[in-house]
């Protein structure tokens, strides 16, 4: 399986402490999108928990308006809220959601936790109808889990 193959790789990036926090996420980035055919746009949201609000960090793909986005809005600022992973199958079937961009088809957020608190997500957008299966989400967690060493 792919994802196992990705987890060694990711470990690598996240110790390489001569690069910044930023550069390694945008690493991350970029070797999912480019290993996992069906991750069309990834990045980084992080919560301004004071304005509750999550603004954009490091990511790949098409260019987004989206830089922030409110606490409840969109299915990034409902996992703000939540605290949960959201799949969403079919965008087009979801009222909350906020449009990148029309080629966009389903969507997967995973919430980062620093000692217990939601501190952000990772986010996935795909250009292909329901790909998304529960091992994306284990793997997603294990790339949360790995991130959220680096930022605490």
């Amino acid at each position: 399986m792919i994802f196992e193959q990705l987890k060694p790789q990711i470990e690598l990036i996240v110790s390489n402490s001569n690069r910044t926090i930023d550069e390694r996420l945008l690493n991350i980035c970029e070797l999912l999108e480019t290993h996992l055919d069906y991750y069309n746009w990834v990045g980084f949201y992080f919560a301004n928990s004071d304005k509750k609000e999550l603004h954009l960090g490091p990511y790949v793909g098409e260019p987004t308006d989206h830089t922030v986005i409110p606490f409840g809005k969109g299915i990034c600022g409902q996992v703000a809220l939540s605290n949960e992973n959201f799949v969403v199958p079919d965008v087009a079937a979801q009222d909350n959601y906020i449009a990148c961009s029309i080629t966009v088809k389903a969507e997967i957020v995973v919430p980062i936790f620093v000692n217990g608190e939601n501190i952000g997500q990772i986010d996935i957008d795909s250009n292909t109808p329901d790909p998304f299966t529960e091992a994306d989400e284990r793997f997603l967690e294990f790339v949360c889990s790995k991130v959220a060493g680096i930022l605490s």
